[in-house]
C-alpha cells in the first residue's frame, strides 16, 4: 500500500449557494493564498508632540515587509521544476475553470457488491466527547490533483474497512489523481469510482484491510432541535479534525445550488471552507449526512446557515453509483396524494390519493382516487415525503406493495414498477 507523509495542504474548493433573485447576494468565504503577506499589524499608538519615531516605524516596518514578501515569492531556480511536497499546490477558487470538469482520477472498477448500509436503530446517545473518538478516524483529507500545480481539497468518510468512501463531488471535480489523508497524517492514493453532479456526491475507494469505517444512520429519524456534530478541515489542513456542534435547524430544506435544486438539511452547526463532504453526525455517533454548503454573505454577517446532503436521499445514490457507476432512472408509482397525512380511524393515518394517472402502476394495482395510503414498501406513510423517499429506494422493475384504507375496509395491493419518471 503506497504511503505518503502529509505536510501541509492548501484550501479547498467550496461551492456556492445563492438565492434566487431578489434574495440574499451570497459568496464563499476563501483564506489568502499560502505565502501572501496577511494584513500588516498597524503600529502602535504615536504621542501627538512628534511624528518623528511615527515615520521611523513605518520605514523600518515598510522595509521589513518588502524582504519577508520576496522571501515568500523568490523562487530560486533549482525548485522551480521539482516539487518536493506532494501536497505543495496552488489554491483554485470555485468557478475559475469556466465549467464543469471532466474527472480523470484512476477508476475503481463498480459492481463488486459494496453498498452503503444505514443502520435503522441506535444506542444511547453519546457524549461529544465520544462522538469524535468514534467518528474522527474514519473522517479523512481529500486532495485532489487538478493537473497544473493546484488541487481542490475538502473532507470525505470512510464507511467500509477496506477503504470505500464518500465525499462532494466538487472536490474532486477536474481531478486527475486524488490523495486521501487520514486523520493519523498519512497520505494513500486514491482510485474514483463514480460521482454525479447534480447530487454532488462521489465515492472514491482507497486500498487498505481494518480501516476505520463509520456508522451510517438513518436521516429520517432525526427532528427539528435534534443535536448534531459536524467533523472536517475548516481553512486548510492545519485544523483538520475540527469538530463543531449544533441542532438540525430544519429538514426537507429545499436549496437552489449552482441551478439545481438540492433538498437538504439545514444544521447551525459551524461550516467552512474544507468542511464540503464531511460528515453531519447524531448524538448517537451515526453519520446522517455529507455536509456541501454554507451560506455566506458579502453585505451581512450569515451565521449558523450550514447544509448537509441527508443519507435516507444518498442512500440509494451511492448505491447506484456503487454498482452502476451512475444513477439508474427512477419509477413513477402514479398517483398525486395529499401533502399531509388524515386520521382516518383511532390511532391510523394515510395520505389521501387525489388522482390516479390512467394505465401508471397504481391504477394497474388497482389504487383508486380518494383511498388513504397506509404504508409503502413496509414503512408507514404520514407525508407525501415520506412516499417520495420510498420511490426513491426502488429501482425500475421492482414490485412496491402498498396498504390502502378505503371507506373503513384494509387493501393490500402491489405496484409493478414498469415506467420510468419524468
Amino acid at each position: 500500500m503506497e504511503e505518503q507523509e502529509l505536510t501541509r495542504l492548501p484550501n479547498e474548493v467550496v461551492e456556492s449557494y445563492r438565492q434566487p433573485p431578489p434574495g440574499e447576494v451570497v459568496e464563499t468565504y476563501t483564506r489568502p493564498l499560502p505565502g501572501t503577506p496577511g494584513k500588516p499589524v498597524p503600529p502602535p499608538p504615536v504621542r501627538r508632540r512628534s511624528k518623528r519615531g511615527l515615520w521611523i516605524f513605518l520605514g523600518c516596518f515598510a522595509l521589513a515587509t518588502s524582504l519577508a514578501a520576496a522571501a515568500f515569492f523568490w523562487d530560486p531556480p533549482a525548485s522551480r521544476h521539482t516539487r518536493p511536497d506532494p501536497f505543495d499546490y496552488d489554491f483554485r477558487d470555485p468557478g475559475e475553470s469556466g465549467g464543469p470538469q471532466e474527472i480523470t482520477i484512476p477508476l475503481c472498477p463498480t459492481g463488486q457488491g459494496v453498498s452503503l448500509p444505514l443502520e435503522r436503530e441506535h444506542g444511547s446517545s453519546l457524549t461529544a466527547q465520544e462522538v469524535y473518538r468514534k467518528v474522527n478516524p474514519a473522517v479523512v483529507v481529500v486532495l485532489a490533483d487538478l493537473g497544473d500545480g493546484s488541487a481542490s481539497v475538502g473532507t470525505g468518510v470512510l464507511f467500509t474497512q477496506d477503504g470505500y468512501l464518500i465525499t462532494n463531488y466538487h472536490v474532486v471535480e477536474g481531478g486527475q489523481a486524488c490523495t486521501v489523508a487520514l486523520d493519523n497524517g498519512r497520505g494513500y492514493e486514491a482510485k474514483y469510482v463514480a460521482g454525479d453532479a447534480d447530487s454532488d456526491l462521489a465515492v472514491l475507494k482507497v486500498e487498505g484491510l481494518d480501516l476505520p469505517a463509520a456508522v451510517f444512520g438513518d436521516s429520517d429519524l432525526l427532528t427539528v432541535g435534534d443535536k448534531v456534530y459536524a467533523i472536517g478541515n475548516p481553512l486548510g489542513v492545519e485544523l483538520r479534525g475540527t469538530l463543531t456542534d449544533g441542532i438540525v435547524s430544519a429538514i426537507d430544506r429545499d436549496v437552489e445550488v449552482e441551478g439545481r435544486t438540492m433538498t437538504l438539511l439545514q444544521t447551525n452547526a459551524a461550516l467552512n471552507s474544507g468542511n464540503s463532504g464531511g460528515p453531519l453526525i447524531n448524538e448517537y455517533g451515526q453519520v446522517v449526512g455529507i455536509n456541501t454548503i454554507k451560506m455566506t454573505s458579502r453585505y451581512s454577517s450569515v451565521e449558523g446557515l450550514g447544509f448537509a446532503i441527508p443519507t435516507a436521499y444518498m442512500e440509494r445514490i451511492i448505491n447506484d453509483l456503487l454498482t452502476f457507476g451512475s444513477l439508474q432512472p427512477e419509477p413513477v408509482l402514479g398517483v398525486t396524494v395529499i401533502q399531509m397525512a388524515t386520521q382516518v380511524e383511532p390511532d391510523l393515518w394515510g395520505i389521501q390519493v387525489q388522482s390516479v394517472t390512467r394505465n401508471s402502476p397504481a391504477d394497474k394495482a388497482g389504487v383508486q382516487e380518494g383511498d388513504y395510503v397506509l404504508t409503502a414498501g413496509g414503512r408507514n406513510i404520514t407525508s407525501s415525503q415520506d412516499l417520495l423517499r420510498v420511490r426513491r429506494q426502488h429501482h425500475l422493475g421492482d414490485q412496491l406493495p402498498m396498504t390502502l384504507w378505503r371507506y373503513g375496509e384494509i387493501i393490500e395491493v402491489t405496484l409493478s414498477l414498469t415506467e420510468p419518471a419524468a
